[in-house]
């Protein structure tokens, strides 16, 4: 069998293609930003894309040139954005509801997107987000010290990341805590100056390639995820299996965080008085968490039956 994947997201496909089998055979199409890499070049690459099966990251136009060209069976992985804000777009939206019902099988990354998903497509389906073991691994904790190392590792988005809750519950323990923020997100000068304002100081670190963000993990007593969407985000996934707590809001609303530790962490006093008196059992339980739910074995058992189920039609 011979699998295409189309595009990316947070290096998900990049992460399933490398864990797949060697005797299945990959092809992965990548673009970048540019309007020539996005537009023609991403459809001269497509049409001449020769596959089994076709898996599209982003139910946007990659997924749309791909079904418009008659690759089946097509495989749209919605990753949040796409359905959140994109497909009540007045331009984005009639090509994510046209990828919604036409691909073979629709799969999301994440809990809070499922329903959406759902009011097109009954046969949706959450498939959790991998973890590259071979980057993001254990190593033991650091020399404990009189403040908490603490890393805002998501990008600087109130919206979506509600990084503006972290800044305002951290500045509530700023006498406590050496913070760290990642140099990227659309609302970091933002994020910069709220924390200024609060007398929180913030050590700003630049954004550096995926494999080397587990460096940051590691030097970190916990690591800032999000607190806006209710999921887990790669973020959480990675520095948990760096062997450091995570802090992030998963809702109880959705049935796949039941046994997730620390749920519906989002006020800030709730948040800052987590960072100071971390439970010391917290990481253990979330690694168990991530072992379970987040298995790449197991992902990645389920996305071949699914490619076969499709195959076999």
């Amino acid at each position: 069998m011979k699998v295409v994947m189309i595009n990316d997201c947070a290096f998900v496909g990049e992460t399933l293609l490398k864990y797949m089998p060697p005797e299945m055979e990959k092809q992965h199409i990548k673009r970048s930003r540019g309007l020539w890499s996005k537009t023609f070049g991403l459809t001269f690459k497509i049409m001449h894309a020769k596959g089994d099966v076709y898996h599209a990251h982003y139910l946007l136009q990659d997924c749309y040139i791909a079904s418009r060209l008659g690759k089946k069976p097509l495989v749209g992985h919605a990753h949040g954005s796409d359905l959140r804000a994109s497909l009540n777009h007045s331009a984005w939206g009639r090509i994510v509801r046209h990828n919604l019902k036409h691909c073979s099988r629709v799969l999301v990354s994440t809990p809070d997107v499922l329903s959406i998903a759902k009011r097109y497509r009954e046969d949706a389906e959450y498939l959790p987000n991998p973890i590259d073991a071979e980057l993001f691994y254990q190593k033991p904790p650091l020399q404990k010290t009189d403040r908490k190392r603490v890393l805002i590792a998501s990008d600087a988005n109130w919206k979506v990341k509600g990084t503006d809750i972290a800044i305002r519950a951290l500045s509530k323990i700023k006498d406590e805590v050496d913070v760290s923020i990642v140099q990227h997100g659309r609302d970091f000068e933002k994020t910069a100056a709220l924390a200024a304002s609060l007398g929180l100081s913030l050590k700003v670190l630049p954004k550096i390639p995926h494999e080397k963000l587990n460096e940051y993990y590691w030097n970190s007593d916990v690591v800032i995820d999000r607190f806006a969407l209710g999921s887990l985000g790669l973020i959480s996934l990675e520095a948990i299996a760096c062997g450091r707590p995570a802090l992030v809001y998963a809702s109880s609303e959705f049935p796949e965080n039941e046994d997730f530790p620390l749920k519906d962490l989002k006020q800030e006093d709730a948040i800052a008085e987590t960072i100071r008196e971390l439970p010391v059992d917290l990481w253990e339980k979330q690694y168990g968490f991530i072992k379970k739910h987040h298995n790449t074995e197991s992902i990645e058992a389920r996305l071949r039956s699914i490619y076969s189920e499709l195959t076999a039609r």
